[in-house]
């Protein structure tokens, strides 16, 4: 099983910048593909961005030009930094990933919050 522990979620100004975190239990060479989805208040999850074992990235439509995926293998970790941010950027965010086998996992997900 892979175990997903999501840091860096808080409160940051509109226009501010932030980087998650996300660490793997296990080497991220064992998964395919890791990414970030989020969801604010009332409304449905959505994607962010994702990043395969490839560094092969998708980013979701609101956040293209101002977010970054990348993945550090010697700490089992994917980060996403993200700029220019937004009120509407709000929400909990929730590291996903998937393996070879086609199992996937959440995280529990982290609080960003965006004041303007």
């Amino acid at each position: 099983q892979v175990q997903l522990v999501e840091s860096g979620g808080g409160l940051v100004q509109a226009g501010g910048s932030l980087r998650l975190s996300c660490a793997a239990s296990l080497t991220i060479h064992s998964i395919d593909v890791m990414g970030w989805y989020r969801q604010a208040q009332g409304k449905e999850r959505e994607l962010v961005a994702r990043i395969t074992v490839g560094r092969s990235t998708t980013y979701g439509d609101s956040v293209k030009g101002r977010s970054t995926i990348s993945r550090d293998n010697a700490k089992n970790t994917v980060y996403l930094q993200m700029n220019s941010l937004k009120a509407e950027d709000t929400g909990v965010y929730y590291c996903y990933a998937r393996r070879d086998t086609g199992f996937e996992y959440w995280g529990q997900g982290t609080q960003v919050t965006v004041s303007s």
